[in-house]
């Protein structure tokens, strides 16, 4: 069979390998030659939205991506700048007649491949690739899309899941295309202060995988909320920058017989369609009732939080081990989000964009979803009156303390009861350690009045 094009352009974006990317395999399939591009962001002073973790782990994945494109006799080019432009430009220059990607998830990407096909000389063509089933595919009998995860789940779980395909034997690059180096930290003038972040790239990826699938998955159901243990799969960051493909990861973890662990990917899912059918929740409440709800003005006590010096053992454990991996645990997210929004009374806002910052699987999506969730705002069976006790919820999944020694050292010489209840004082519990900043009883009674006069007034 013949092929529609000489030359294609494949823009990498959220799809950092060669394992079963859905564009990168029809641009071959299309054409001889493949022009494998990555347009780096062109802003230079530190970002509200990312940061040095999140950008050393990116260069990872691109070195690896380079790497394993020269082994098959490709080259990755990179450009800077604005990304519909820089593709326009490369167009001109090479010669390429057509332009394959990967559709995004969220509204800022999806506007600039609306933009791409409304100012490129050459067809666009763009593909479902980061998730399972596509956002307008899982809608109620009506239409109308999912509004609570239970019944978007019992209707995502039986459908038919796309199988992987194989990796990549060869893919042949046009030589003499000018290309920028592979980007460091000082690319965006961030600077390595030594965090201890997983290695990023499509091998490194596939070997988490592997590990996981040979027992964590398995035994998820029992180990997932536990965060002294390797209890998940620890992939999320590499589903987010798509150096694994969510099918093959799918496929291989239903033989693992963990439901739990394939509801974990619906929610992902669930969030990528609520983002879709509202992306208003970027800036508002996902539930209209709580829009204007008042919030504190932050000050001292965000601090506090942001640096991991609350006084509360789990808050703080969470918060640090975020600021060096890069990574929180699922649980403690929860909880960590729960004590900004419930106990600080401060906005959901500023908790999304700090973990945004910092986490390496910071999904816009994901982290949107789960902060409202915790917030009492977003996309929840429950009421608002779901408040994390972070003392009671110590004792259930960090009874020995194992998980708060390990990331605050103040605290390493402590008998791990003192994690499980404030002093009857209020003081400190080991030198250089804070006393609480506030107190967990007094503040869920107001975090309730405070919604209870919201709703009167809404009525």
């Amino acid at each position: 069979m013949s092929q529609r094009f000489s030359r294609a352009i494949h823009w990498f974006r959220r799809d950092l390998r060669l394992t079963d990317n859905t564009a990168l395999n029809a641009a071959l399939s299309d054409s001889p030659e493949i022009i494998p591009t990555y347009i780096l962001s062109d802003w230079k002073k530190k970002h509200l939205w990312t940061g040095e973790k999140r950008q050393k782990f990116l260069c990872d994945c691109l070195a690896s991506l380079s790497g394993n494109l020269a082994h098959l006799g490709g080259a990755l080019i990179i450009r800077q700048g604005d990304a519909v432009a820089e593709l326009l430009k490369l167009v001109a220059e090479t010669g390429a007649e057509a332009i394959y990607l990967n559709q995004d998830v969220d509204p800022f990407g999806q506007a600039v491949e609306a933009r791409l096909k409304a100012e490129s000389p050459v067809p666009v063509f763009t593909y479902q690739d980061a998730a399972l089933h596509h956002v307008e595919e899982i809608l109620k009998d009506d239409g109308t899309p999912y509004r609570v995860y239970t019944p978007f789940s019992k209707r995502w779980l039986p459908l038919e899941k796309r199988r992987p395909t194989g990796a990549l034997k060869e893919i042949k690059t046009p030589t003499g295309i000018p290309s920028l180096p592979l980007p460091t930290l000082a690319t965006w003038e961030l600077e390595d202060t030594g965090c201890e972040i997983l290695q990023g790239g499509e091998k490194a990826a596939r070997q988490r995988m592997k590990e996981a699938l040979a027992g964590r998955i398995s035994t998820y159901d029992d180990t997932r909320d536990t965060p002294s243990v390797l209890g998940t799969s620890r992939i999320s960051q590499d589903l987010r920058w798509g150096t694994l493909s969510i099918r093959e990861l799918y496929h291989k973890a239903l033989k693992c017989g963990s439901e739990q662990y394939l509801k974990e990917l619906a929610w992902r899912e669930f969030y990528f369609q609520i983002l879709h059918h509202s992306p208003e929740i970027l800036e508002l409440e996902f539930k209209a009732d709580w829009r204007g709800l008042p919030w504190d003005e932050p000050g001292a006590q965000f601090d506090a939080w942001k640096t991991g010096q609350t006084g509360f053992p789990i808050i703080d454990a969470g918060i640090r081990e975020l600021l060096k991996t890069g990574f929180m645990h699922n649980r403690v997210r929860m909880i960590v989000a729960m004590f900004l929004t419930k106990d600080l009374h401060l906005d959901w806002r500023l908790g999304e964009q700090f973990f945004a910052q910092h986490l390496l699987d910071g999904e816009i999506a994901s982290n949107n979803g789960g902060w409202q969730w915790s917030a009492g705002t977003g996309a929840d069976a429950a009421p608002y009156f779901r408040i994390q006790n972070p003392w009671s919820q110590t004792k259930r999944f960090d009874l020995q303390g194992d998980y708060i020694k390990r990331w605050v050292p103040e605290l390493s010489a402590c008998h791990p009861k003192l994690f499980l209840e404030p002093s009857a004082d209020g003081s400190s519990i080991a030198p250089g350690y804070p006393s609480p900043i506030v107190n967990h009883s007094d503040e869920r009674n107001r975090t309730l009045a405070i919604f209870k006069k919201h709703r009167s007034e809404q009525s």
